[in-house]
């Protein structure tokens, strides 16, 4: 039986959702962490899933990121699934990879939806021209 304290895939799937929305605000660990009164370190290790993060602290972040408590938790349904599966989720592995994050920073910055449109459907092209079915999932989810 895991120890109640320590953290686990849930925990992982928060910090990876704290990521996400800090990164979507252009928001540095630093300026997280001092909007909190905590360390960037902590901000590092809620983010790996490493410590757990508290109620009230959730709360304060939530309002540091401007998102309901509700969002840290969206997509956990079958989280405890994946992590005996070992296997990482999408999201998880994708936000890990810097590229994956110059993208979706440059990718924000597109006002047009159209031009956005565009951009999704060149990136699916390339994924099949990779040979990868990655576009063919992203589509049927899109429709």
């Amino acid at each position: 039986m895991q120890n109640q304290r320590s953290a686990n895939s849930v925990d992982y799937h928060v910090g990876t959702r704290l990521r996400l929305r800090r990164l979507e605000l252009g928001m540095s660990q630093e300026r997280l962490a001092e909007k909190l009164g905590i360390t960037f370190q902590q901000i590092q290790k809620y983010e790996r899933g490493t410590n757990r993060i508290g109620a009230s602290r959730l709360h304060d972040i939530a309002i540091a990121l401007q998102v309901p408590i509700s969002y840290f938790f969206e997509g956990a349904e079958g989280v405890e699934a994946q992590a005996l599966s070992g296997v990482d989720s999408p999201l998880s592995a994708a936000l890990n990879d810097s590229s994956t994050v110059r993208l979706l920073r440059a990718f924000s910055l597109i006002e047009d939806q159209s031009v956005r449109q565009k951009a999704v459907t060149v990136i699916e092209a390339i994924a099949s021209a990779a040979g990868t079915d990655a576009h063919q999932d992203l589509a049927q989810k899109a429709s």
